[in-house]
Protein backbone atom coordinates (compact mmCIF):
# COMPACT_ATOMS: atom_id res chain seq x y z
CA UNK A 1 0.00 0.00 0.00
CA UNK A 2 1.56 3.29 -1.19
CA UNK A 3 2.06 6.23 1.11
CA UNK A 4 0.04 9.34 0.16
CA UNK A 5 2.10 12.22 -1.14
CA UNK A 6 2.68 15.06 1.32
CA UNK A 7 0.62 18.08 0.29
CA UNK A 8 2.77 20.95 -0.96
CA UNK A 9 3.50 23.83 1.30
CA UNK A 10 2.00 27.26 0.63
CA UNK A 11 3.07 30.73 1.67
CA UNK A 12 0.54 33.54 1.99
CA UNK A 13 0.91 37.26 2.36
CA UNK A 14 -1.28 40.32 2.29
CA UNK A 15 0.58 42.05 -0.56
CA UNK A 16 -0.52 42.30 -4.18
CA UNK A 17 -0.43 38.90 -5.89
CA UNK A 18 1.57 38.70 -9.15
CA UNK A 19 1.20 34.97 -9.70
CA UNK A 20 1.99 31.50 -8.43
CA UNK A 21 5.26 29.60 -8.94
CA UNK A 22 5.92 25.88 -8.49
CA UNK A 23 9.18 23.93 -8.18
CA UNK A 24 10.01 20.77 -10.14
CA UNK A 25 12.98 18.47 -9.70
CA UNK A 26 13.53 17.25 -13.29
CA UNK A 27 12.98 18.25 -16.91
CA UNK A 28 10.41 15.56 -17.69
CA UNK A 29 8.02 16.67 -14.99
CA UNK A 30 8.49 20.32 -16.05
CA UNK A 31 7.69 19.55 -19.71
CA UNK A 32 4.63 17.50 -18.73
CA UNK A 33 3.41 20.30 -16.48
CA UNK A 34 3.91 22.86 -19.26
CA UNK A 35 1.84 20.80 -21.69
CA UNK A 36 -1.01 20.49 -19.19
CA UNK A 37 -0.88 24.25 -18.48
CA UNK A 38 -1.13 24.90 -22.24
CA UNK A 39 -4.00 22.46 -22.61
CA UNK A 40 -5.77 24.10 -19.67
CA UNK A 41 -5.92 27.37 -21.60
CA UNK A 42 -3.30 29.44 -19.78
CA UNK A 43 -1.62 31.90 -22.12
CA UNK A 44 0.54 33.84 -19.65
CA UNK A 45 2.81 31.19 -18.21
CA UNK A 46 6.59 30.89 -18.16
CA UNK A 47 9.13 28.21 -17.32
CA UNK A 48 12.62 28.62 -15.85
CA UNK A 49 15.45 26.09 -16.10
CA UNK A 50 19.20 26.19 -15.39
CA UNK A 51 19.92 25.12 -18.99
CA UNK A 52 18.14 25.33 -22.38
CA UNK A 53 15.31 22.84 -22.76
CA UNK A 54 14.40 21.93 -26.33
CA UNK A 55 10.68 21.95 -27.04
CA UNK A 56 9.68 23.91 -23.98
CA UNK A 57 8.34 26.82 -26.06
CA UNK A 58 6.06 24.41 -27.96
CA UNK A 59 5.01 22.79 -24.68
CA UNK A 60 3.99 26.20 -23.30
CA UNK A 61 2.20 27.15 -26.54
CA UNK A 62 4.45 30.15 -27.17
CA UNK A 63 3.86 31.51 -30.68
CA UNK A 64 6.82 32.23 -32.99
CA UNK A 65 8.21 35.71 -32.45
CA UNK A 66 7.83 38.48 -35.02
CA UNK A 67 11.45 39.51 -34.42
CA UNK A 68 12.74 37.94 -37.70
CA UNK A 69 10.21 39.97 -39.67
CA UNK A 70 11.33 43.12 -37.87
CA UNK A 71 14.95 42.33 -38.77
CA UNK A 72 13.98 41.64 -42.40
CA UNK A 73 12.06 44.91 -42.71
CA UNK A 74 14.89 46.89 -41.12
CA UNK A 75 17.43 45.25 -43.42
CA UNK A 76 15.36 46.17 -46.47
CA UNK A 77 15.08 49.75 -45.24
CA UNK A 78 18.86 49.82 -44.76
CA UNK A 79 19.44 48.60 -48.32
CA UNK A 80 17.08 51.18 -49.81
CA UNK A 81 18.59 53.93 -47.64
CA UNK A 82 22.13 53.10 -48.76
CA UNK A 83 21.21 52.97 -52.46
CA UNK A 84 19.19 56.20 -52.30
CA UNK A 85 21.95 57.94 -50.34
CA UNK A 86 24.69 56.96 -52.83
CA UNK A 87 22.57 57.74 -55.89
CA UNK A 88 21.77 61.20 -54.51
CA UNK A 89 25.27 62.00 -53.24
CA UNK A 90 27.45 60.62 -56.07
CA UNK A 91 25.02 60.67 -58.97
CA UNK A 92 22.96 63.84 -58.51
CA UNK A 93 24.08 66.28 -55.81
CA UNK A 94 27.88 65.97 -56.16
CA UNK A 95 28.88 64.00 -59.23
CA UNK A 96 32.31 62.50 -58.64
CA UNK A 97 34.13 60.50 -61.30
CA UNK A 98 35.77 57.35 -59.89
CA UNK A 99 37.89 55.33 -62.35
CA UNK A 100 35.63 56.32 -65.21
CA UNK A 101 32.63 54.49 -63.73
CA UNK A 102 29.07 55.79 -64.25
CA UNK A 103 27.79 58.26 -61.70
CA UNK A 104 25.03 55.80 -60.72
CA UNK A 105 26.75 52.40 -60.49
CA UNK A 106 24.96 49.53 -58.75
CA UNK A 107 28.05 47.27 -58.29
CA UNK A 108 29.97 50.12 -56.64
CA UNK A 109 27.06 50.70 -54.25
CA UNK A 110 26.78 47.10 -53.03
CA UNK A 111 29.43 47.27 -50.22
CA UNK A 112 27.81 50.28 -48.58
CA UNK A 113 24.33 48.80 -49.09
CA UNK A 114 25.49 45.56 -47.44
CA UNK A 115 26.93 47.43 -44.46
CA UNK A 116 23.77 49.47 -43.88
CA UNK A 117 21.61 46.36 -44.29
CA UNK A 118 23.52 44.60 -41.50
CA UNK A 119 23.58 47.75 -39.36
CA UNK A 120 19.84 48.43 -39.59
CA UNK A 121 18.93 44.75 -39.07
CA UNK A 122 21.24 44.46 -36.03
CA UNK A 123 19.84 47.54 -34.35
CA UNK A 124 16.26 46.47 -35.11
CA UNK A 125 16.91 42.99 -33.69
CA UNK A 126 18.52 44.32 -30.53
CA UNK A 127 16.03 47.04 -29.71
CA UNK A 128 13.08 45.02 -31.05
CA UNK A 129 13.91 42.24 -28.58
CA UNK A 130 13.93 44.83 -25.80
CA UNK A 131 10.54 46.18 -26.84
CA UNK A 132 8.89 42.76 -27.25
CA UNK A 133 10.15 41.59 -23.85
CA UNK A 134 9.29 44.81 -22.09
CA UNK A 135 12.92 45.57 -21.28
CA UNK A 136 14.69 47.07 -19.53
CA UNK A 137 13.19 45.82 -16.26
CA UNK A 138 15.39 46.35 -13.24
CA UNK A 139 13.33 44.10 -10.97
CA UNK A 140 10.82 41.25 -11.06
CA UNK A 141 8.42 40.23 -8.28
CA UNK A 142 9.59 36.62 -8.58
CA UNK A 143 13.01 37.72 -7.35
CA UNK A 144 11.48 38.18 -3.90
CA UNK A 145 11.43 34.40 -3.51
CA UNK A 146 14.72 33.20 -2.01
CA UNK A 147 14.12 29.70 -3.46
CA UNK A 148 14.09 31.12 -7.01
CA UNK A 149 17.86 31.62 -6.78
CA UNK A 150 18.23 27.89 -7.51
CA UNK A 151 16.78 28.47 -11.02
CA UNK A 152 20.36 28.93 -12.20
CA UNK A 153 21.58 25.85 -10.31
CA UNK A 154 19.54 22.63 -10.08
CA UNK A 155 15.83 23.45 -9.84
CA UNK A 156 13.08 24.00 -12.42
CA UNK A 157 10.20 26.47 -11.96
CA UNK A 158 6.80 26.99 -13.61
CA UNK A 159 5.13 30.38 -13.15
CA UNK A 160 1.47 31.26 -13.74
CA UNK A 161 0.96 35.01 -14.19
CA UNK A 162 -1.89 36.74 -12.40
CA UNK A 163 -2.59 38.76 -15.56
CA UNK A 164 -3.93 35.63 -17.27
CA UNK A 165 -7.71 35.66 -17.74
CA UNK A 166 -8.01 32.13 -16.28
CA UNK A 167 -5.93 32.91 -13.20
CA UNK A 168 -7.38 32.28 -9.77
CA UNK A 169 -5.02 32.11 -6.81
CA UNK A 170 -6.62 29.14 -5.08
CA UNK A 171 -7.28 27.30 -8.33
CA UNK A 172 -3.74 27.97 -9.57
CA UNK A 173 -2.19 26.56 -6.39
CA UNK A 174 -4.40 23.48 -6.57
CA UNK A 175 -3.66 23.01 -10.29
CA UNK A 176 0.10 23.24 -9.80
CA UNK A 177 -0.13 20.80 -6.90
CA UNK A 178 -1.89 18.32 -9.19
CA UNK A 179 0.89 18.80 -11.75
CA UNK A 180 3.44 17.52 -9.22
CA UNK A 181 4.95 20.74 -7.96
CA UNK A 182 7.19 20.07 -4.96
CA UNK A 183 6.87 23.57 -3.50
CA UNK A 184 4.24 26.15 -4.41
CA UNK A 185 4.59 29.81 -3.56
CA UNK A 186 2.43 32.84 -4.21
CA UNK A 187 4.49 35.65 -5.72
CA UNK A 188 3.72 38.88 -3.87
CA UNK A 189 4.68 42.50 -4.43
CA UNK A 190 8.07 43.46 -3.04
CA UNK A 191 7.46 45.32 0.22
CA UNK A 192 10.88 46.95 0.34
CA UNK A 193 10.87 50.79 0.27
CA UNK A 194 10.61 52.23 -3.22
CA UNK A 195 12.28 55.56 -2.51
CA UNK A 196 15.86 56.01 -3.70
CA UNK A 197 18.33 56.37 -0.83
CA UNK A 198 19.49 59.93 -0.29
CA UNK A 199 23.17 59.08 -0.59
CA UNK A 200 22.54 57.75 -4.10
CA UNK A 201 20.71 60.94 -5.09
CA UNK A 202 23.52 63.08 -3.68
CA UNK A 203 26.14 61.00 -5.46
CA UNK A 204 24.23 61.22 -8.75
CA UNK A 205 23.88 65.01 -8.42
CA UNK A 206 27.62 65.37 -7.73
CA UNK A 207 28.48 63.16 -10.69
CA UNK A 208 26.32 65.25 -13.04
CA UNK A 209 27.81 68.47 -11.67
CA UNK A 210 31.39 67.29 -12.16
CA UNK A 211 30.62 66.05 -15.68
CA UNK A 212 29.46 69.55 -16.66
CA UNK A 213 32.79 71.15 -15.72
CA UNK A 214 34.61 70.25 -19.00
CA UNK A 215 31.68 71.52 -21.08
CA UNK A 216 31.60 74.79 -19.12
CA UNK A 217 35.37 75.25 -19.56
CA UNK A 218 35.06 74.72 -23.31
CA UNK A 219 32.15 77.19 -23.51
CA UNK A 220 34.16 79.76 -21.53
CA UNK A 221 37.20 79.38 -23.79
CA UNK A 222 35.06 79.93 -26.87
CA UNK A 223 33.89 83.37 -25.72
CA UNK A 224 37.03 84.65 -23.94
CA UNK A 225 40.58 85.49 -24.97
CA UNK A 226 43.75 84.10 -23.44
CA UNK A 227 47.34 85.35 -23.33
CA UNK A 228 48.73 81.82 -23.22
CA UNK A 229 48.74 79.42 -26.18
CA UNK A 230 46.33 76.57 -26.46
CA UNK A 231 47.24 73.05 -25.43
CA UNK A 232 48.06 71.20 -28.64
CA UNK A 233 46.90 67.64 -28.06
CA UNK A 234 47.84 66.64 -31.62
CA UNK A 235 50.71 68.96 -32.61
CA UNK A 236 51.36 67.10 -35.86
CA UNK A 237 47.84 68.04 -36.98
CA UNK A 238 47.91 71.59 -35.60
CA UNK A 239 51.25 72.27 -37.30
CA UNK A 240 50.91 70.35 -40.54
CA UNK A 241 53.91 70.33 -42.88
CA UNK A 242 51.54 70.83 -45.79
CA UNK A 243 52.02 74.11 -47.65
CA UNK A 244 49.38 76.67 -48.44
CA UNK A 245 48.92 78.32 -51.82
CA UNK A 246 51.59 80.77 -53.00
CA UNK A 247 54.03 79.75 -50.26
CA UNK A 248 57.70 79.01 -50.86
CA UNK A 249 59.25 75.57 -50.58
CA UNK A 250 62.82 74.28 -50.52
CA UNK A 251 61.80 70.91 -51.93
CA UNK A 252 61.64 72.12 -55.54
CA UNK A 253 64.12 73.97 -57.71
CA UNK A 254 61.72 76.81 -58.56
CA UNK A 255 61.09 77.49 -54.85
CA UNK A 256 57.30 77.25 -55.22
CA UNK A 257 55.06 75.04 -53.11
CA UNK A 258 52.33 74.93 -55.77
CA UNK A 259 53.28 72.63 -58.60
CA UNK A 260 52.52 73.69 -62.17
CA UNK A 261 50.48 71.49 -64.45
CA UNK A 262 52.26 68.75 -66.32
CA UNK A 263 53.04 69.91 -69.89
CA UNK A 264 50.19 68.89 -72.13
CA UNK A 265 47.59 68.99 -69.35
CA UNK A 266 44.15 69.85 -70.67
CA UNK A 267 41.79 71.52 -68.23
CA UNK A 268 38.35 70.02 -67.88
CA UNK A 269 36.08 71.41 -70.56
CA UNK A 270 39.03 72.84 -72.54
CA UNK A 271 39.55 69.94 -74.97
CA UNK A 272 39.51 72.12 -78.10
CA UNK A 273 41.61 70.85 -81.01
CA UNK A 274 40.93 73.87 -83.23
CA UNK A 275 44.42 75.42 -83.38
CA UNK A 276 43.04 78.57 -84.99
CA UNK A 277 40.87 78.97 -81.90
CA UNK A 278 43.88 78.39 -79.62
CA UNK A 279 46.29 80.76 -81.42
CA UNK A 280 44.12 83.38 -83.14
CA UNK A 281 45.92 82.67 -86.44
CA UNK A 282 44.67 81.09 -89.65
CA UNK A 283 47.29 78.35 -89.71
CA UNK A 284 46.41 77.09 -93.18
CA UNK A 285 47.24 80.48 -94.71
CA UNK A 286 50.35 80.81 -92.54
CA UNK A 287 51.55 77.36 -93.64
CA UNK A 288 51.67 78.58 -97.24
CA UNK A 289 54.16 81.32 -96.38
CA UNK A 290 55.95 80.18 -93.21
CA UNK A 291 55.67 76.42 -92.62
CA UNK A 292 58.42 76.23 -89.92
CA UNK A 293 56.57 78.79 -87.82
CA UNK A 294 53.38 76.75 -88.07
CA UNK A 295 55.22 73.65 -86.87
CA UNK A 296 56.57 75.57 -83.89
CA UNK A 297 53.13 76.95 -83.08
CA UNK A 298 51.55 73.49 -83.18
CA UNK A 299 54.30 72.02 -80.99
CA UNK A 300 54.03 74.81 -78.45
CA UNK A 301 50.23 74.61 -78.23
CA UNK A 302 50.40 70.86 -77.69
CA UNK A 303 53.09 71.23 -75.00
CA UNK A 304 51.13 73.92 -73.13
CA UNK A 305 53.92 76.53 -73.50
CA UNK A 306 53.30 80.21 -74.07
CA UNK A 307 53.29 80.87 -77.78
CA UNK A 308 54.84 84.31 -77.92
CA UNK A 309 57.86 83.83 -75.70
CA UNK A 310 58.94 80.46 -77.06
CA UNK A 311 58.36 81.50 -80.65
CA UNK A 312 60.77 84.39 -80.19
CA UNK A 313 63.22 82.10 -78.40
CA UNK A 314 63.02 79.61 -81.23
CA UNK A 315 63.66 82.37 -83.79
CA UNK A 316 66.63 83.56 -81.76
CA UNK A 317 67.99 80.03 -81.56
CA UNK A 318 67.68 79.62 -85.33
CA UNK A 319 69.49 82.89 -85.86
CA UNK A 320 72.22 81.82 -83.42
CA UNK A 321 72.74 78.57 -85.27
CA UNK A 322 73.11 80.41 -88.56
CA UNK A 323 75.70 82.84 -87.21
CA UNK A 324 77.58 80.16 -85.30
CA UNK A 325 77.93 78.01 -88.41
CA UNK A 326 80.09 80.63 -90.07
CA UNK A 327 83.74 80.96 -88.92
CA UNK A 328 84.51 84.00 -86.84
CA UNK A 329 86.45 86.78 -88.54
CA UNK A 330 89.94 87.32 -87.19
CA UNK A 331 91.35 90.79 -86.64
CA UNK A 332 92.60 92.44 -89.82
CA UNK A 333 96.29 92.45 -90.55
CA UNK A 334 96.65 96.16 -89.88
CA UNK A 335 95.24 95.77 -86.34
CA UNK A 336 91.71 96.99 -87.09
CA UNK A 337 88.90 94.95 -85.69
CA UNK A 338 85.71 94.05 -87.56
CA UNK A 339 83.82 96.75 -85.69
CA UNK A 340 86.32 99.36 -86.89
CA UNK A 341 86.29 98.01 -90.41
CA UNK A 342 82.47 98.00 -90.55
CA UNK A 343 81.19 100.56 -88.04
CA UNK A 344 77.63 100.31 -86.80
CA UNK A 345 76.85 103.78 -88.02
CA UNK A 346 77.33 102.64 -91.60
CA UNK A 347 74.84 99.78 -91.19
CA UNK A 348 71.58 100.61 -92.92
CA UNK A 349 68.72 101.24 -90.52
CA UNK A 350 66.02 98.59 -90.39
CA UNK A 351 62.60 99.75 -91.52
CA UNK A 352 59.32 99.14 -89.64
CA UNK A 353 58.45 95.46 -89.40
CA UNK A 354 55.47 94.55 -91.53
CA UNK A 355 53.07 92.12 -89.83
CA UNK A 356 52.15 89.52 -92.43
CA UNK A 357 50.55 87.12 -89.95
CA UNK A 358 47.09 85.99 -91.15
CA UNK A 359 45.23 86.83 -87.93
CA UNK A 360 41.61 85.76 -87.47
CA UNK A 361 39.51 88.75 -88.43
CA UNK A 362 36.34 87.62 -86.62
CA UNK A 363 35.68 86.27 -83.16
CA UNK A 364 34.89 82.53 -83.37
CA UNK A 365 32.47 82.82 -80.44
CA UNK A 366 28.86 83.83 -81.08
CA UNK A 367 28.28 87.36 -79.77
CA UNK A 368 25.56 86.57 -77.26
CA UNK A 369 24.64 88.33 -74.05
CA UNK A 370 26.16 85.47 -72.03
CA UNK A 371 29.50 85.74 -73.88
CA UNK A 372 29.68 89.51 -73.37
CA UNK A 373 28.83 89.21 -69.68
CA UNK A 374 31.49 86.53 -69.27
CA UNK A 375 33.99 88.76 -71.04
CA UNK A 376 33.02 91.67 -68.80
CA UNK A 377 33.65 89.54 -65.71
CA UNK A 378 37.04 88.31 -66.93
CA UNK A 379 38.01 91.84 -68.03
CA UNK A 380 37.17 93.16 -64.57
CA UNK A 381 39.29 90.48 -62.91
CA UNK A 382 42.41 90.46 -65.10
CA UNK A 383 42.48 93.59 -67.28
CA UNK A 384 40.87 96.44 -65.35
CA UNK A 385 43.74 96.73 -62.85
CA UNK A 386 45.84 98.38 -65.57
CA UNK A 387 43.45 99.36 -68.37
CA UNK A 388 40.63 100.54 -66.10
CA UNK A 389 37.03 99.41 -66.11
CA UNK A 390 36.26 101.58 -69.17
CA UNK A 391 39.45 100.65 -71.06
CA UNK A 392 40.96 104.15 -71.00
CA UNK A 393 44.21 102.93 -69.42
CA UNK A 394 43.54 104.57 -66.04
CA UNK A 395 43.55 101.44 -63.88
CA UNK A 396 44.66 101.41 -60.27
CA UNK A 397 48.12 100.03 -61.11
CA UNK A 398 48.74 102.77 -63.67
CA UNK A 399 47.54 105.48 -61.28
CA UNK A 400 49.93 104.31 -58.59
CA UNK A 401 52.83 104.10 -61.04
CA UNK A 402 52.19 107.69 -62.10
CA UNK A 403 51.84 108.83 -58.50
CA UNK A 404 55.20 107.35 -57.43
CA UNK A 405 56.84 108.43 -60.73
CA UNK A 406 57.96 104.91 -61.64
CA UNK A 407 60.71 105.34 -64.22
CA UNK A 408 60.47 101.83 -65.66
CA UNK A 409 56.71 101.85 -65.99
CA UNK A 410 55.18 101.65 -69.44
CA UNK A 411 51.64 103.07 -69.44
CA UNK A 412 49.01 100.59 -70.62
CA UNK A 413 47.36 101.16 -73.96
CA UNK A 414 44.14 103.08 -74.27
CA UNK A 415 41.81 100.48 -75.74
CA UNK A 416 39.84 103.25 -77.46
CA UNK A 417 42.84 104.24 -79.57
CA UNK A 418 42.11 103.96 -83.29
CA UNK A 419 45.18 101.76 -83.79
CA UNK A 420 43.50 99.09 -81.67
CA UNK A 421 40.21 99.10 -83.55
CA UNK A 422 39.12 96.00 -85.39
CA UNK A 423 40.17 97.21 -88.83
CA UNK A 424 43.75 97.95 -87.70
CA UNK A 425 44.12 95.35 -84.94
CA UNK A 426 42.29 92.11 -85.83
CA UNK A 427 40.53 90.03 -83.22
CA UNK A 428 43.07 87.23 -83.56
CA UNK A 429 45.96 89.61 -82.86
CA UNK A 430 44.17 90.99 -79.79
CA UNK A 431 43.60 87.40 -78.65
CA UNK A 432 47.31 86.64 -79.11
CA UNK A 433 48.24 89.76 -77.13
CA UNK A 434 46.06 88.63 -74.24
CA UNK A 435 47.50 85.12 -74.46
CA UNK A 436 51.21 85.93 -74.79
CA UNK A 437 51.55 89.51 -73.53
CA UNK A 438 53.23 92.57 -74.99
CA UNK A 439 55.80 94.97 -73.54
CA UNK A 440 55.22 95.14 -69.74
CA UNK A 441 51.98 93.17 -69.99
CA UNK A 442 52.45 89.47 -69.15
CA UNK A 443 50.68 86.68 -70.97
CA UNK A 444 47.49 85.33 -69.42
CA UNK A 445 47.34 82.05 -71.33
CA UNK A 446 48.05 80.04 -68.18
CA UNK A 447 45.40 81.82 -66.09
CA UNK A 448 42.55 82.34 -68.56
CA UNK A 449 41.05 79.66 -70.76
CA UNK A 450 40.87 80.13 -74.52
CA UNK A 451 37.10 80.60 -74.51
CA UNK A 452 37.31 83.25 -71.80
CA UNK A 453 40.08 85.06 -73.71
CA UNK A 454 37.85 85.25 -76.77
CA UNK A 455 35.05 86.51 -74.51
CA UNK A 456 37.39 89.30 -73.35
CA UNK A 457 38.08 90.17 -77.01
CA UNK A 458 34.33 90.42 -77.63
CA UNK A 459 33.88 92.66 -74.59
CA UNK A 460 36.78 94.93 -75.65
CA UNK A 461 35.12 95.38 -79.04
CA UNK A 462 31.87 96.22 -77.26
CA UNK A 463 33.71 98.82 -75.15
CA UNK A 464 35.20 100.37 -78.27
CA UNK A 465 31.84 100.45 -80.00
CA UNK A 466 30.20 102.06 -76.97
CA UNK A 467 32.38 105.19 -77.33
CA UNK A 468 31.54 105.73 -81.00
CA UNK A 469 28.06 104.28 -81.36
CA UNK A 470 25.30 105.78 -83.50
CA UNK A 471 21.57 105.62 -83.04
CA UNK A 472 21.42 102.86 -85.67
CA UNK A 473 23.50 100.65 -83.37
CA UNK A 474 20.82 100.83 -80.66
CA UNK A 475 18.01 98.24 -80.73
CA UNK A 476 14.78 99.61 -82.18
CA UNK A 477 12.89 98.97 -78.94
CA UNK A 478 15.16 101.42 -77.08
CA UNK A 479 15.61 104.11 -79.73
CA UNK A 480 12.51 106.06 -78.70
CA UNK A 481 13.72 106.30 -75.11
CA UNK A 482 17.16 107.53 -76.19
CA UNK A 483 15.67 110.07 -78.62
CA UNK A 484 13.48 111.42 -75.82
CA UNK A 485 16.50 111.71 -73.53
CA UNK A 486 18.43 113.52 -76.28
CA UNK A 487 15.56 115.98 -76.74
CA UNK A 488 15.36 116.62 -72.99
CA UNK A 489 19.12 117.20 -72.77
CA UNK A 490 19.11 119.62 -75.72
CA UNK A 491 16.17 121.54 -74.22
CA UNK A 492 17.96 121.76 -70.88
CA UNK A 493 21.15 123.01 -72.56
CA UNK A 494 19.26 125.62 -74.59
CA UNK A 495 17.45 126.80 -71.46
CA UNK A 496 20.70 127.06 -69.54
CA UNK A 497 22.32 128.99 -72.41
CA UNK A 498 19.38 131.42 -72.58
CA UNK A 499 19.52 132.03 -68.84
CA UNK A 500 23.26 132.65 -69.00
CA UNK A 501 22.79 135.10 -71.89
CA UNK A 502 20.05 136.95 -69.99
CA UNK A 503 22.25 137.26 -66.91
CA UNK A 504 25.10 138.57 -69.04
CA UNK A 505 22.86 141.29 -70.52
CA UNK A 506 21.61 142.32 -67.07
CA UNK A 507 25.13 142.61 -65.72
CA UNK A 508 26.25 144.71 -68.70
CA UNK A 509 23.39 147.19 -68.28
Amino acid sequence: MSTPKTPPKAVDDDNVVHGVVAEFTDVSSLLAACERVRDAGYTKADAFAPFPVHGIDKALGIKPTVLPWIALAAGGIGTCTALAMQIWMNGIDYQYIISGKPFISLPASIPVAFELTILFASFATFFGMWALNGLPRFSNPIFTSPRFDRATDDTFFLFLDAKDNRFDEAGAKSFLADLGGDFIEVVKEDDSPKSIPKFLLIGLALLISFSLIPALLVARMRVTKSTSPRIHIFPDMDFSPAKDMQQTSTLFADGRAMRPDVPGTVHRGEMIWDLDFQTGIELEKLAQTDAPRVRRLVAMVQSDVEVGGDEQAADAADAGEETSSEPAEEASSDGESDEDANPTALTPAAGPEVDTTPWLSENPLPLTDAVLRRGQTMFGVYCSTCHGMNGNGDGLVNRRAQRILATTWTPPSNLHDETLFEDAYPDGKLFSTISNGIRKMPGYRAQIGAEDRWAIVAYVRALQASQDATLEDVPEAQRATIEKEQTDVKAALEKAAAEAEAKAKESST
